[in-house]
């Protein structure tokens, strides 16, 4: 432990790690983001928690519970890593968020008893014209942290949808209606399965995969996202 700090201490003096949002030199403790941008992401309480669940998910009875660290603010700082990680290629934002994920949630994430994580899966053409999807990086750090199999092959997105952003929730369910076909199976039945989604804004595209899911044999079925918004 203490080479490894003496090792990311020399690094950083050579070749200097900037914090994504204000620029400023990271100390060899801070991760992507320094200390100050970190403190004007707002933190999501439990009693927000459960009321955007009773919002999201409780009527149609899909999505057995959530969690979501952050709450998205419009040009916040949060937002800034996550255009970061999907746009530019900084992988390392998404191991790190995976982390926070796992350092903020664990507790609840570990009473459920998840077998596997599933990230929102990208379709084909938005997939090879990215080149990733920033959900898997996310999903693995996260797994990783929970010491948990994270599954990026079982779920297939076979419909290609418009974007979410400037649809209502009722244009939202229509247009991810469809979207998901089980490829395996086998990893699904009698499973606990934690989808995982960059943001969630209506719940309805982890919806949709969590009726597919149950569909399929899923026992229970979670959702956790690095933000909530709306």
């Amino acid at each position: 432990m203490l080479l490894s700090k003496v090792g990311n201490t020399l690094a950083d003096f050579f070749l200097p790690r900037l914090c994504l949002c204000c620029n400023s030199k990271l100390h060899s403790s801070q991760r992507v983001i320094c200390d100050s941008c970190f403190s004007q992401i707002e933190i999501t309480s439990d009693e927000r928690i459960k009321y955007e669940f009773d919002r999201k998910f409780s009527e149609e009875k899909i999505i057995d519970g959530f969690v979501s660290p952050f709450v998205f603010e419009e040009d916040g700082n949060l937002q800034v890593l996550l255009h970061e990680l999907k746009y530019k290629k900084r992988f390392r934002v998404g191991n790190i968020l995976g982390v926070f994920l796992g350092e903020l949630n664990a507790d609840k994430i570990e009473s459920w008893n998840i077998d596997y994580i599933i990230p929102i899966p990208l379709h084909k053409l938005k997939k090879a014209d990215r080149g990733y999807n920033q959900s898997d990086h996310i999903g693995k750090s996260l797994a990783r942290y929970l010491d948990k199999a994270c599954l990026t092959k079982s779920v297939k997105r076979k419909k290609f949808t418009q974007s979410q952003t400037k649809l209502n929730i009722q244009e939202r369910k229509t247009n991810i209606e469809g979207a998901f076909k089980i490829k395996r199976t086998k990893n699904i039945r009698g499973k606990n399965i934690l989808i995982l989604d960059d943001v969630i804004t209506t719940g309805a595209t982890v919806t949709e995969l969590g009726k597919v899911l149950k569909e399929n044999g899923a026992n229970k079925v979670y959702a956790c996202s690095v933000a909530l918004a709306g």
